[in-house]
């Protein structure tokens, strides 16, 4: 019998999929190199207020999470104007399309 389908998961560092190996626990990080900047995070905090668990990022990354997730508002906008001014099918699509893969790489933390 089946188990039930595992969801895809994303890195707890970086947020892109991670791709499941099938058998055995799950992975958490998509490369070594998440797994290594994560350590030294951890490594970082400990015996500081700081939460273990908490997601630190620099300005620079704070800001080009500000940036993808303007860029996905803009996408959806696009797209309820287009469905209010009846555009086809393929337009909507297409505009569907633009607005997933941003709405993906928005989910990057880093």
């Amino acid at each position: 019998m089946a188990g039930p389908s595992r969801r895809p998961e994303s890195c707890v560092w970086c947020g892109r999929q991670v791709p499941d190996a099938g058998m055995g626990r799950r992975r958490r990080y998509c490369r070594q190199s998440c797994r290594q900047r994560a350590y030294e995070q951890r490594v970082a905090v400990k015996g500081t207020a700081i939460a273990p668990d908490a997601v630190v990022l620099t300005a620079d990354e704070a800001t080009a999470v500000m940036d993808r997730m303007f860029e996905v508002r803009c996408a959806a906008e696009d797209v309820a104007t287009a469905a209010a001014e009846s555009a086809s099918p393929a337009e909507l699509a297409a505009l569907c399309a633009t607005l997933l893969e941003l709405a993906r790489e928005a989910e990057r933390l880093r």
